[in-house]
């Protein structure tokens, strides 16, 4: 095993010339050294050789039949593999000239025929000290992008799972929020698909969709100051309550304020618009038409279908019909006309996520996407 090994470790040099004898001369001098010799008559023979041998290091005649030596050499040089492999070209020419087309396609050093056994053997072993140096470093460089691409790919499940945390945490805040006003926490995964539906649909990218999705719970979490008699009075709320009402708005951009999180910005700009309507006659600002932000025109839809569709302290639910009625009537009053346009082309989507998350104890993941966070 130790002897067949050692003969593996044995550095392999090609040696290529068309003349037998200066093969046989180059490796009388190289084998006894512990060089193992390869062999190659042509520059042809060579490519192959060099394709299906571990070669540290090519002794190339330049003068030869087919591909000469230079060409030999440019076209290792192009090879991916094997582009930094030592060539040292063996030549009889002794003109600058020869010798600078040497250098510029690409060889590493000369040897003059007739070639000196102690000049050989002194250049092959400097090359060799080279070659292993830049093969260590290579493989220094190979390993440290593995480690890097390895440390990025953890950091990256890392971020992904302190983002799923912060998602979560959202969502099972902004169902507190809710929890007094709703029959159930579902209301919030409803609308918050709803808005991504309708969304995706007028032509807003992944990445907003993703947002909207996830920042569109925080609605009405400013209705958390409302006191109970008025949020759950079963009855018509008298003009001053109406006004206390419309405050969770502002409480909501108050409290929701001044966040470097894009999801909670945007959950901001949602709590403060989704009761602005195209025709200015909204609350708290009295926006209009496009000076609405759009996910505050989008989410407008989403959250009054879904309270049209459910009971409430002060209605049972109405049917699908009259609430699709009600959106439509809306068009270009209540609501934008393209986010309209845009609901009722995701109609048959509305009504699947009207009834995956029916029912109270719907897991509120769901709201998030769907990511491997392992």
């Amino acid at each position: 095993m130790t002897c067949e090994k050692g003969m593996e470790e044995q550095p392999r040099i090609l040696v290529v010339d068309d003349h037998p004898e200066n093969i046989e001369l180059l490796e009388a001098f190289l084998v006894p050294q512990g060089y193992e010799v390869v062999r190659a008559a042509t520059g042809e023979e060579a490519l192959k050789r060099l394709s299906s041998n571990d070669i540290a290091l090519m002794l190339l005649d330049v003068m030869m039949p087919g591909l000469d030596g230079y060409e030999v050499t440019r076209r290792v040089r192009q090879d991916s593999v094997h582009g930094q492999l030592p060539i040292v070209l063996v030549t009889a020419l002794r003109d600058k000239e020869e010798r600078v087309k040497g250098i510029e396609a690409g060889c590493d050093d000369f040897l003059s025929k007739p070639v000196d056994k102690m000049e050989l053997l002194a250049r092959v072993r400097s090359l060799l000290k080279v070659k292993a140096y830049n093969d260590l470093m290579s493989k220094y460089r190979e390993d440290l992008e593995s480690e890097v691409n390895s440390r990025t790919e953890e950091l990256r499940h890392a971020i992904e799972g302190i983002r799923a945390a912060s998602l979560e945490t959202i969502v099972r805040l902004s169902m507190a929020a809710e929890y007094r006003d709703e029959d159930t926490g579902a209301h919030i995964l409803r609308m918050s698909h709803y808005a991504a539906a309708v969304a995706k649909q007028m032509g807003l990218s992944e990445k907003d969709v993703e947002t909207i999705l996830c920042a569109a719970p925080m609605h009405d979490v400013g209705k958390i100051g409302i006191p109970d008699h008025i949020l759950l009075k079963p009855g018509k709320l008298d003009a001053e309550e109406w006004e206390i009402m419309k405050s969770h708005t502002t409480i909501g951009v108050r409290i929701l304020e001044g966040s470097d999180a894009d999801v909670i910005q945007l959950g901001e700009t949602i709590a403060g618009t989704h009761h602005e309507k195209w025709d200015g006659e909204g609350y708290p600002s009295g926006l209009k038409g496009e000076g609405i932000p759009i996910s505050g025109r989008i989410t407008a839809i989403a959250d009054v279908f879904d309270a049209l569709t459910s009971k409430r302290p002060y209605k049972e639910p109405f049917s699908l019909d009259r609430s699709f009625s009600i959106i439509r009537e809306g068009r270009g009053t209540h609501f934008d006309p393209t986010a309209v346009d845009a609901f009722f082309a995701v109609e048959s989507e509305i009504l699947q996520v009207k009834v995956r998350y029916q029912n109270e104890g719907q897991n509120l993941l769901a709201l998030l996407p769907s990511r491997d966070y392992s």
